[in-house]
């Protein structure tokens, strides 16, 4: 596809002020929010892991995993997120390390992380493969990639694009995780899917959509 970076961070520059206000963004709810905290201790147990949270957003789930006491980096496209990020760890008094750059490539040099977590990111990628591999490239041995996905749209409908440059991502509109856990299998050692449209609390209220996570060691 023809991509314009320039166009793509805009537009989540510019959603960064209201972003939060989605249940499943801001966590500004007591019972979302324990939801997520829940189900994160289940899938990333223990602490004082290093971890990657591309496409972090205002970084919501990656504050959460700091209260854990896990050590944390977050990257996203867009400034206005990061910025935000960054406001939260300050206000919380936790440490926390933000680069802004393009999720599917990491601008992380030679870190390597114990575990990689992205969440409704991949269908806003031109190559979500290759970002897969990249993520899986990023892990020690023994290391966990989590990816929390959905498709939020009915299959066979016509998507929008929702900012210019994206006229024709792969995965717009979200994956199914037949899609993504096909794709993934070949990269990993082991995988784990986990359906999550049964739990309302994650989201805020009932969904009637796709939504998973799924849980692959390397």
């Amino acid at each position: 596809m023809n991509e314009a970076p320039g166009s793509i961070a805009d537009y989540w520059n510019d959603a960064a002020p209201a972003f939060d206000q989605e249940p499943d963004h801001g966590l500004r709810d007591g019972t979302t929010r324990l939801a997520w905290q829940r189900r994160l201790a289940g899938w990333l147990p223990g602490e004082g892991l290093d971890l990657l949270d591309v496409g972090c957003g205002t970084g919501s789930l990656a504050l959460l995993l700091a209260e854990a006491g896990h050590r944390v980096t977050g990257v996203d496209l867009a400034p206005a997120m990061i910025d935000r990020a960054r406001a939260k760890f300050a206000a919380a008094g936790l440490e926390g390390h933000f680069l802004t750059g393009d999720a599917g490539r990491p601008p992380t040099g030679t870190a390597r992380y114990d575990a990689v977590l992205c969440r409704h990111l991949v269908w806003t990628l031109p190559d979500p493969t290759a970002a897969l591999r990249a993520w899986v490239s990023l892990l020690r041995p023994g290391g966990r990639l989590l990816l929390v996905e959905g498709r939020w749209r009915e299959a066979g409908a016509v998507v929008e694009p929702y900012a210019p440059g994206a006229e024709a991502l792969p995965w717009a509109g979200g994956v199914p995780a037949a899609t993504l856990t096909a794709v993934l299998r070949p990269l990993v050692r082991e995988l784990d899917l986990h359906p999550l449209e049964s739990e309302p609390a994650l989201w805020g209220g009932p969904v009637h959509d796709e939504r998973y996570a799924v849980l692959a060691r390397c």
